[in-house]
């Protein structure tokens, strides 16, 4: 007798419960640099169009492996110290997951580390800005090392013989993670140990000790002796170090691997537990009499090592605008996927407040980043031109404080906005959002936390009064063209009236010229709806304190069109 038990349909299966679907497809193939319209905008108009094709074919590697997997394996499996080898010898080695040195060699081989230093093409510093925002998306914490390197060479340069020695290897476009002289392997990572338990950011009290074994001054031999409270990728082949001598807190080039081939007395004590950043090596470490060699004058460790750290906070703006393009991606592509009470997301009205308040976040500082890295190519010609004070280099000096203060504390926020999009999809790990968010605190902090800039803006104005001229000049630019800007402008200046409150005004002062700056910069060259916005809203106080609260009248759709993905 035949069955009359029933057959499950096709493709149903007896434990078949539901059929997934109202899900946004995955994000894959996308060119991240062309899909980025702010940004392709802002690299022709900086000077750099030469490097558009460039940065395309590094936007489709990035989009690819690199996006979807490299980062994620990279945090997955953090970075594992190990001290001694099985016999008790000393090493002192960090192991790393295979995806970490597959984003190394990308960023190495694409240049990521050198371009300002190697190219001959003009606004290389624009150029680099473009490709390292580009990269930056699949993953952060590669960017530490690399960032570390290219921002050494003009310290370095403080000791020619130095730079001669070490600049080709730093330069080199090739990556080599082994543990032998960088000599031999023709190339080198650099890293920095400022930092100690006592002082943190004030670095003057530093109590690490350098004895000279020939004589000292500039470019001579020395050991080290005292601990760094943090030394960044303790992996790299070399390290500029502060120390005290006689002459007072100096500079020296440590490297890990000594010319004989054996190891410097630098033990790693261990690697930070960190809130983000995983896939990056944090550590402490201490010094047993380390050999090294003073790079500047003795006594001049700051001001030395100062050519490292501003380069180094021009990143920390560059890396806070991809992590923001990099929510914006995920943010839009969810929303014009997913629907809910019968649309997509993306058409509600309240959540296209949402997303375009992103996206204008996202495009503000964008060009903001994209303008002060040209700010350091005009820089660079002056200085070659021996000018010592040309409003290039005072602009680039202030412009970085204000820069880094600013983008890096709206970042955070940036990004828990970014991944609410998501529900709580977002809140789940294997969205990448969860580590966003991590990541976003962590430019704010290194190199400067909120005050430290802050203060630094008005050391800045003290040191260099015509700083603020200068700065003006360049917001004035778009004078007359919205009332709004005209009216904040005028509000900035009247912050300077009373110099004996500005130091417990610092912070407010510094977020006043950064909107006025972002403000000018958007008027002067972004659509009208996206300028439009941004006055009203940051300017002219028709905007709440939060994401999601431009006024109604904003033209929504044109502000999400220009950022959103499209494949």
């Amino acid at each position: 007798m035949a069955s009359t038990v029933s057959q499950p349909a096709r493709g149903d299966t007896p434990w078949h419960t539901h059929t997934v679907f109202n899900q946004a497809p995955p994000l894959e193939g996308l060119d991240v640099f062309s899909s980025n319209l702010p940004l392709v905008e802002a690299v022709g108009r900086e000077g750099a169009g030469w490097v558009t094709e460039r940065a395309s074919a590094l936007g489709r590697v990035v989009g690819g492996d690199p996006q979807q997997s490299w980062g994620r394996l990279a945090n997955e499996n953090k970075p594992v110290l190990h001290t001694h080898d099985r016999y008790g010898n000393r090493i002192d080695e960090v192991e790393f997951h295979p995806a970490w040195h597959k984003l190394m060699t990308l960023g190495v081989e694409h240049e990521l580390h050198s371009l300002p230093w190697t190219s001959e093409e003009p606004f290389a510093h624009t150029a680099r800005a473009a490709m390292y925002m580009t990269a930056m998306q699949a993953e952060a914490g590669f960017a530490c090392p690399i960032t570390m390197t290219f921002a050494v060479v003009p310290a370095l340069r403080a000791q020619p013989e130095l730079a001669a020695e070490w600049e080709p290897l730093i330069t080199s476009t090739s990556y080599d993670p082994r543990s032998i002289p960088a000599s031999e392997k023709g190339s080198a990572i650099a890293g920095m140990a400022m930092t100690e338990k006592q002082g943190g950011s004030d670095v003057r009290a530093n109590t690490t000790v350098a004895t000279p074994l020939n004589g000292g001054g500039a470019g001579a031999e020395h050991e080290l002796v005292g601990h760094k409270w943090f030394c960044s990728a303790p992996q790299s082949d070399l390290f500029l170090v502060l120390a005290q001598t006689e002459d007072g807190l100096s500079c020296f080039l440590m490297p890990r691997i000594l010319p004989d081939g054996s190891r410097n007395a630098m033990h790693i004590q261990r690697l930070k537990d960190k809130l983000g950043n995983h896939s990056n090596a944090s550590s402490e470490i201490e010094l047993h009499g380390a050999w090294a060699r003073m790079v500047g004058e003795p006594g001049r460790g700051v001001p030395t090592i100062i050519e490292m750290v501003g380069h180094t906070r021009l990143d920390c703006v560059i890396g806070s605008a991809a992590g923001m393009r990099a929510g914006v991606v995920a943010a839009t592509w969810h929303a014009a996927h997913r629907s809910a009470f019968g649309k997509t997301l993306i058409d509600q009205p309240l959540m296209r407040n949402v997303l375009a308040d992103l996206c204008l976040e996202s495009e503000a500082t964008t060009a903001l980043a994209m303008r002060l890295a040209r700010a350091y190519d005009e820089a660079h010609l002056d200085a070659e031109a021996g000018e010592d004070s040309s409003d290039a280099q005072l602009f680039k000096r202030l412009a970085t404080a204000v820069g880094k203060y600013w983008t890096c504390k709206r970042a955070p926020n940036h990004a828990f906005e970014s991944l609410e999009c998501l529900g709580g999809a977002g809140y789940v790990e294997e969205t990448g959002m969860p580590r966003l968010y991590r990541e976003a605190p962590l430019a704010s902090i290194w190199e400067g936390s909120g005050n430290v800039m802050s203060l630094d803006v008005l050391r800045a104005l003290s040191r260099s009064p015509r700083s603020l001229e200068v700065f003006v000049a360049e917001v004035e630019q778009a004078a007359g063209a919205d009332a709004r800007l005209d009216a904040a402008l005028s509000k900035l200046k009247a912050q300077f009236a009373d110099p004996g409150t500005l130091e417990s005004r610092a912070r407010r002062v510094v977020e006043s010229m950064a909107l006025c700056l972002q403000g000018s910069l958007l008027v002067r060259n972004g659509p009208p709806a996206v300028a439009d916005a941004f006055c009203a809203s940051r300017l002219g106080g028709d905007g709440g304190l939060e994401y999601g609260t431009l006024p109604a009248g904003v033209d929504f759709e044109s502000i999400i069109a220009r950022s959103r993905p499209q494949l």
